[in-house]
């Protein structure tokens, strides 16, 4: 039965929400069109915030979902096996195959894992993608900082992290959510980096049909 949970959590994480209301509101391709990123950041880009709000929500309930009703579900699963369904969401959301295993980078989908795992460091963490995105105007650099200040978090707000395994998985996720950005820091070290309002001021009313650059783009 523990199995079974392990395999829904990967494919509700599949669910390749953006690519989704990429071709239910437009017929597009969202791999086709502004950073080629299936995330929340290029579908607020591509469809406007009508859209992108509930992709959001979605992705970061595919992390939500596993690992606050899955444990329970399975008989009473352990941390171990809520951080494996927890793995398995984000993984599919990263991996899905119904997009040829190109999906986002995670950071929506892993948020919602830290919401039900621990919600002060994620609260605290969004302070931090608050300001560094908000400050820089570039989402990518928030989602790696929020990233990167997960740990400190955790570690703060949950003492017990240290010894019972849960640091030691914030802390492969965040390196892990980073690699994932890497087409971004090189395009953040060339100054070719997109910053949001800039030329997604369109966006926001649903336009912005700019085609796909070279990689993917700086979405959760």
């Amino acid at each position: 039965m523990t199995y079974l949970f392990l395999l829904l959590s990967y494919l509700l994480g599949a669910t390749p929400t953006s690519y989704w209301a990429g071709k239910a509101s437009r017929g597009i391709d969202l791999r086709d069109h502004g950073s080629g990123n299936l995330g929340a950041t290029n579908t607020l880009r591509i469809l406007g915030w009508r859209w992108a709000v509930p992709v959001v929500t979605v992705d970061v309930l595919k992390g939500f979902v596993p690992v606050w009703f899955f444990p329970s579900l399975a008989g009473g699963a352990g941390l171990g096996w809520t951080l494996l369904f927890g793995t398995a969401a984000i993984m599919g959301h990263m991996f899905s195959f119904w997009v040829q295993f190109r999906g986002g980078k995670g950071v929506a989908t892993s948020a919602g894992v830290f919401l039900g795992l621990a919600p002060l460091a994620v609260l605290a963490s969004f302070g931090v993608w608050f300001v560094v995105a908000f400050g820089t105007r570039y989402v990518s650099m928030g989602s790696m900082s929020a990233a990167l200040s997960l740990p400190v978090f955790v570690a703060f707000f949950q003492p017990e992290s240290r010894t019972n395994g849960l640091l030691a998985f914030t802390l492969g996720l965040a390196a892990f959510v980073v690699w994932k950005h890497r087409s971004n820091i090189q395009r953040l070290l060339a100054g070719e980096e997109n910053r949001f309002g800039a030329e997604d001021e369109g966006a926001a009313d649903g336009g912005g049909d700019e085609p796909a650059r070279g990689g993917p783009g700086g979405a959760p």
